[in-house]
């Protein structure tokens, strides 16, 4: 197949698999001479009126001559790609490019004519759109920017195609024909499109995994126990609402069920479609259960098999060979390696996990690559499902184990816009792309909260993705900007998603405190402090409050405009028992009820879980194993953290009840963090409805910058520019640096002062001596001659000659508070933008704020009062405040030279100093490169392998 063309060799990248609308999977790749065999098999199931609207005239075998020509191309000028399933044509698209008078031509020409041809069969799932976009992306490579077809009126559906792409056309009607001109170049309406068509591709092929009208289980033990049989009794007592099969080839053909359940040697043997296998075999045994799951038509693949990029270097071999074996059938995957999934829908009821009890029904998605996160995070849900009013589940669970296809990023798209679906939680071992994930969250959290506990691991095993060179923190700090709620371990992934879902959003950080302790009250107080929530004194109400008191207190503060939040603090009283704890609760509920705009908490310490073991540890004797302890599942103030919850009956479990809950925490801390974290949540959804803007400035020289750029670009693919160069540029962007002169010289010093005017600073801008003022390498203020010949005597005394110190002289600019700003292009996460002040200090305390270029001038505002070290700038401890709108001015053009011209790979502006009226950027480097390919303005694809 891969055979070498007439002018180029096969252009292997080319080749890719995609989600097309319906949740299948295609392979998009070149069609060579070896595609002689296939595109005539293909044409043959073409119907006849498929094959007028291709040819505009009845053409119902292609001729030995049409073969050689649709199969041969030089890869530049003549193009064909094919959509395959199975190996098999579905589609095909190619380009022919075309000279001014519309005849065969060679570049300069950079037009070229496109048509198609789908399999009847295959009309309607996308097929010719994801075709489009790969076509149009070959053509940019080669140099053709634009693309001209000719189509019949009544093909209304590809004229559709091209019209619904959101690129530039014009459109015309001559001799019967519609002639369409469209420009190639991506635009913000065909991105728009493309996203679009994205989301529902890949939402729609996750709702096919989690919600099958058949599930089969390949796998299934003879005998009880083992991994098969285990998910096949889940299955069935969790009371699947579809059609489920038990496979095993080591059936006997006599067996015809296995626990009640339909049995069969293989898939293809079952009377009817599967939409989900179920894979518990050996490694060595997948391959061909995935093949026989293709012949017969199976959506999607769950495979718990391990043995794979866990295991080494041949493990990772058969998980890349998993997923192309799979693909090629239009298949997806969820694991290998996975714990499974759960959809607690009424209309599905699918416990397809390794999870003997599956969580209550919800209104929470819960996502965990790791399979023992998956497990602890089920079990604290299941534990802390019951709230002081209810209780709260999960909607849908999916544990994706190695990840080798279905990642986050899809289940994110699915529960985007999940009816069943209004908090979404998601342990993530690493981001496997990061770009990607960014702009999905920001959607997703627009509508909907998003939590995630992020850890520091690195790409998953057999990955071919692009690794971030940010830091951790970084990283981090970017996913808060698109509105994910950031947490640190799993139990804050709880507490927050808990909260979140059975709660209002906050209006703002001021915070009611109440209860019956003053002690549990000031803890809650300091806290809040701490989290940089602004609490009201907190309100006693003594150990003799009884519920009414309750009801009252939190009435009036949810109907005070003072306080945004309520947390109520409360240990139960003594002798009074359950009968007191849920008449506390009942009047709790009833309160929060009648002003429902505000989100409630509660502290609660449960004394008699302390009484026991208080009571436990009065003996020092040996004492008899006690089994573990049982919580009582209708105490509204049960302890959140024990072992084992009360057996649930049996069937699926009751689903959450539609009414306001009341979360309730053990300790104040968690409480609290989970609601700061909410509150910054809530702020950015407020910000993130008027999202601010990218300013335009009027001297900004987008063109001559280009022109500049390309210039220096031909001296070499890497280079960082010199000082020259460097203003130059800036300049281009209104970025005046201020000049420094070189000083090889004590004479050179003082000549330089002269150009430049007194007084002048002296600096060394040796690598080891640069910026770093601390260690004596800058002389400031000096008013003449005599104090600068001085200077640089001591320089050269204390640090060397002058070739290795390299002085500089420079006018003294105003005094201000030093700052520096970096832009990077990151090749996983885009082109990011950092802000922090000079020094050392700032330095070791990693204090600097990031945002994704571009910029709004909402962001640049955050961006600069987001450091911890903000109040410097305006006016800490009696300070003038300085010049920030200049400096938010400053950051807006630098994200904008970046954003323009992805060739600036990297921009170092140190120091700025920013003064009480303007600022003066003292030091500048910029360097240029070739830039990172751009994943995101390329066709939908899935990762490669």
């Amino acid at each position: 197949m891969q055979s070498a063309s007439d002018r180029h060799e096969y252009p292997a990248h080319w080749e890719a698999d995609v989600v097309l609308r319906d949740g299948g999977t295609a392979r998009i790749r070149p069609i060579t001479v070896d595609d002689a065999d296939r595109l005539v098999s293909f044409y043959e199931q073409v119907s006849d009126e498929s094959k007028y609207y291709r040819f505009f005239a009845p053409y119902p075998r292609l001729s030995a001559k049409d073969v050689h020509r649709f199969t041969h191309h030089d890869f530049v000028d003549r193009v064909g790609l094919a959509a395959t399933v199975g190996g098999e044509f579905i589609a095909t698209v190619r380009y022919d490019r075309i000279g001014e008078d519309g005849m065969p031509a060679s570049a300069p020409a950079d037009e070229a004519e496109v048509a198609f041809l789908v399999q009847d069969a295959h009309q309607g799932r996308g097929v010719a759109s994801a075709l489009l976009e790969h076509i149009g992306a070959v053509a940019r490579e080669r140099g053709i920017r634009r693309f001209a077809a000719e189509v019949l009126p009544a093909n209304v559906k590809m004229i559709k195609v091209f019209t619904d792409a959101g690129y530039t056309q014009k459109r015309s009607f001559e001799d019967g024909v519609v002639r369409l001109e469209f420009d190639l170049e991506p635009t913000d309406r065909s991105l728009a499109v493309q996203y679009a068509r994205e989301q529902r591709a890949e939402s729609r092929s996750v709702q096919r995994l989690l919600a099958p009208g058949s599930v089969a289980v390949i796998g299934v033990g003879r005998a009880p126990g083992g991994v098969g049989r285990s998910v096949l009794a889940n299955i069935r007592d969790y009371g699947f609402d579809g059609r489920l099969y038990a496979v095993n080839k080591a059936f006997p053909d006599d067996r015809k069920e296995v626990d009640g359940v339909p049995a069969h040697r293989s898939v293809r043997d079952i009377d009817g479609p599967v939409d989900l296998a179920v894979v518990a075999v050996p490694a060595e045994h997948v391959p061909e259960a995935v093949a026989e799951c293709g012949a017969h038509g199976v959506q999607g693949l769950v495979v718990l098999s391990a043995g794979y990029a866990e295991s080494g270097p041949e493990g990772r071999e058969r998980q890349r060979e998993l997923v192309r074996h799979a693909r090629a059938y239009g298949m997806r995957i969820i694991g290998p390696n996975a714990f499974g999934i759960i959809n607690t829908s009424p209309d599905v009821r699918l416990n397809a996990s390794l999870a003997p009890e599956a969580p209550r029904p919800g209104r929470i998605g819960l996502f965990a690559q790791s399979g023992a996160i998956g497990i602890a995070l089920l079990s604290r849900l299941h534990r802390r499902g019951g709230g002081v009013t209810g209780v709260t589940g999960v909607s849908t669970f999916v544990s994706s184990g190695n990840r080798a296809d279905v990642s986050g990023n899809d289940v994110l798209q699915y529960w985007y816009d999940d009816p069943d679906t209004d908090v979404v939680l998601m342990y993530l071992e690493s981001i496997g792309n990061p770009r990607k994930f960014t702009r999905l969250a920001r959607r997703t959290a627009a509508a909907k909260p998003l939590v995630v506990v992020q850890g520091a691991g690195s790409a998953p095993q057999g990955h071919a993705v692009r690794a971030t060179r940010l830091p951790h923190a970084t990283v981090s700090a970017l996913l808060r900007q698109a509105g994910v709620i950031r947490v640190d371990t799993i139990t804050e992934l709880v507490d927050t998603g808990l909260l979140l879902a059975r709660q209002p959003l906050p209006t703002g950080p001021r915070v009611a405190i109440l209860g019956n302790s003053e002690s549990l009250g000031l803890l809650t107080y300091d806290a809040c402090v701490a989290e940089g929530l602004k609490p009201t004194p907190p309100l006693d109400l003594t150990t003799a409050a009884a519920p009414e008191d309750f009801h009252a207190a939190l009435a009036r503060a949810l109907a005070d405009d003072s306080s945004d939040a309520v947390i109520v603090t409360a240990i139960p009283a003594v002798g009074q028992g359950l009968a007191g704890d849920a008449a506390l609760a009942e009047a709790l509920r009833s309160a929060a009820e009648q002003v429902p705009g505000k989100p409630v908490l509660v502290v609660h310490v449960e004394l008699g879980g302390l009484a026991e073991a208080l009571s436990a540890a009065t003996s020092t004797a040996p004492q008899a194993a006690a089994g573990p302890p049982v919580i009582r599942a209708d105490h509204p103030f049960r302890a959140l953290d024990r072992l084992q919850a009360a057996p649930a009956p049996a069937g699926p479990p009751a689903p959450e009840t539609s009414e306001r809950l009341i979360p309730a925490y053990p300790a104040a801390e968690r409480a609290v963090r989970a609601l700061a974290d909410v509150v910054e949540y809530a702020q950015w959804r407020r910000e993130a409805a008027e999202p601010g803007k990218v300013p335009e400035y009027e001297n900004i020289d987008e063109k001559g910058a280009a022109a500049l750029i390309d210039g220096l670009l031909t001296r070499g693919q890497g280079l960082t520019l010199g000082t020259d160069e460097t203003c130059e540029l800036l300049g281009k962007y209104g970025i005046e640096v201020h000049r420094a002169l070189p000083a090889p010289t004590s004479d050179a010093a003082a000549e330089a002062a002269r150009t430049l005017g007194y007084p002048v600073a002296l600096k060394a801008t040796a690598p080891h001596l640069r910026h770093r003022a601390d260690l004596g390498g800058v002389r400031l203020d000096l008013a003449d001659e005599e104090q600068l010949r001085r200077a640089y005597a001591e320089l050269t005394e204390l640090f060397g000659p002058p070739d290795e110190l390299r002085p500089v002289v420079q006018g003294m600019a105003p005094r201000g508070v030093d700052t520096v700003i970096r832009a990077v292009i990151d090749p996983a996460a885009g082109a990011v933008l950092s802000f922090g002040l000079a020094g050392a200090a700032s330095q070791l305390l990693g204090d600097t704020a990031h945002r994704l270029i571009p910029v709004t001038d909402r962001e640049a505002t955050t961006l600069v009062r987001s450091i911890r070290t903000a109040p410097l700038l305006f006016g800490w401890r009696g300070s003038t405040p300085v010049d920030t709108p200049a400096l938010e001015e400053l950051l807006l053009r630098v994200s904008r030279l970046v954003d323009d011209h992805p060739e600036v790979v990297a921009v170092t502006l140190e120091p700025v100093v920013v003064a009480p009226r303007g600022l003066s950027v003292l030091g500048a480097s910029v360097r240029l490169a070739p830039p990172p390919a751009r994943d995101d303005l390329g066709p939908r694809t899935l990762p490669t392998y």
